[in-house]
């Protein structure tokens, strides 16, 4: 069935409408970092709440310039409050705690390096949350950003950018994601950009080892995609399982 991003764009606005009058909240908050997923959550909101209640931040840490200036194209085009919140001091004070138990070598801290920062943001963006909820009075919720093929092979980081309180765009591929941002009429520089995780330098799809069109197409249907990348698909999923589910023990 062909994908009608026009009605599923108008679905998941009264999706947030509902949840929000439901629960009587006020507002969102949410990472704006020049993607296109960002920016699609951006838009989303905006329309179901109005851009009064939307707040986007901006929270670099060894960050490429031009996430920030991308960001800004959204928080200008939509109208709504976008603030600065720097975390490279914060990551770096870590970084130096971290001297005290050992010499150890960049090989050896690079994944945590990579995590440290999502998990600071997401611990940036909850208390900024709170903050505002108490100054505004009104309550804001963290929206996640993550889309269904990401979630699908486990590229995300578990205590960071997995936590929040609303998911707009979890069931929707990459290709999915960009048909409803041209409804939304997202920045082009922005919705056509190639993904990166503005962490490690790296493409998204380069450290996968997987095109996000391969992974949407093996959701969709396993016997679509040649047996190797099936075998890499399937591998990641399989090996991120561990973090959608705690295991816990019951009496």
């Amino acid at each position: 069935m062909k994908f009608d991003a026009k009605k599923e764009t108008e679905r998941v606005i009264e999706f947030i409408r509902d949840y929000y009058k439901k629960n009587n909240l006020g507002g969102v908050i949410l990472g704006i970092s020049g993607g296109k997923d960002s920016g699609v959550v951006a838009g989303l909101f905006v329309e179901a709440l109005g851009k009064e209640n939307v707040l986007g931040v901006t929270l670099p840490c060894h960050s490429n310039p031009e996430d920030a200036s991308d960001a800004k194209l959204v928080s200008d085009y939509y109208g709504f409050e976008l603030i600065n919140f720097d975390i490279t001091n914060a990551f770096d004070s870590f970084k130096t705690e971290l001297s005290e138990l050992g010499n150890f070598k960049d090989e050896e801290t690079k994944n945590s390096d990579i995590n440290l920062k999502p998990r600071l943001r997401m611990a940036s963006l909850y208390y900024l949350a709170a903050l505002y909820s108490s100054v505004r009075g009104k309550t804001y919720l963290v929206s996640g950003t993550s889309n269904k093929c990401e979630l699908y092979v486990g590229y995300f980081t578990k205590g960071g950018d997995s936590v929040h309180d609303i998911s707009p765009i979890a069931d929707f591929t990459v290709d999915e994601v960009i048909a409803i941002g041209e409804v939304l009429k997202v920045p082009e520089k922005v919705l056509y950009k190639k993904p990166n995780d503005g962490l490690s330098n790296q493409t998204d799809e380069d450290k996968l080892g997987v095109k996000y069109k391969d992974i949407a197409s093996y959701i969709e249907d396993e016997s679509s995609v040649d047996g190797e990348t099936a075998a890499k698909i399937e591998k990641l999923h399989s090996a991120n399982k561990h973090k959608f589910n705690i295991p816990t023990y019951r009496k």
